[in-house]
């Protein structure tokens, strides 16, 4: 519910048009959300986000085009939106990937239909919504990457690299190609390379091998 008692603005995207409907149903007859947008792929979410400025956005991990994809770019153009990722994956690379990109909550599919809207509304409220049996996987993921992002950040000037610079580097380290990364940030190669320059200047290293080897020594 928004500030003003008004309903809050949902969009939901996933490529099953049953679960967009059960999901319309569920959150409409709750009365504190009203969905304005559907999207069948992140291509057409992130075009309906831009457009209508959602309140929040729900958003399957694994549709066409990918909703990690949707998610790190509907965060960098409407960072006032709240991004909730629903998926069937338990998966902690999907997991962790969904909140780096922007994402405050990840649910399971299999969520109590009732305790859904709940979970939106702390959304909200500034709160985050993971399942109980993901928030431990989440906390040793934190411990492990924080020395390699320290160490990085003292080598070079890696405490200036944007949240999209940091997102294109560990994509780099994945082995994807620069296509590959466009396609997964829904962007273009020119905005990847760009990307990349500047990181390569900010940790001042001559290459992207440089920066994956400064990136793989402080594992």
């Amino acid at each position: 519910m928004s500030e003003n008692g008004a309903p809050a603005t949902v969009l939901i995207a996933d490529d099953h048009p049953p679960t967009r409907a059960d999901l319309r149903q569920i959150l409409e007859e709750d009365g504190r959300f009203a969905v304005r947008w559907e999207a069948g792929d992140a291509a057409a979410a992130v075009s309906a986000a831009i457009e209508g400025s959602p309140q929040v956005c729900l958003l399957d991990v694994r549709m066409p085009g990918g909703g990690v994809a949707a998610a790190w770019e509907i965060s960098a153009r409407l960072p006032e939106t709240k991004i909730v990722m629903l998926t069937v994956s338990r998966d902690d690379t999907d997991l962790f990937a969904a909140l780096r990109a922007g994402a405050s909550g990840y649910l399971l599919k299999d969520i109590d239909p009732a305790r859904l809207p709940d979970a939106l509304e702390s959304v909200l409220a500034g709160e985050s919504a993971l399942p109980g049996s993901l928030v431990a996987r989440l906390v040793s993921e934190f411990r492990d990457r924080s020395p390699r992002r320290r160490a990085i950040v003292s080598e070079g000037d890696g405490s200036q690299l944007t949240s999209r610079e940091w997102q294109v580097l560990e994509l780099m380290r994945q082995g994807l190609t620069t296509a590959q990364i466009a396609r997964r940030l829904v962007v273009s190669p020119a905005t990847v390379r760009s990307h990349v320059a500047s990181m390569l200047k900010k940790l001042r290293v001559p290459d992207r091998e440089s920066a994956l080897r400064l990136f793989d020594s402080s594992s």
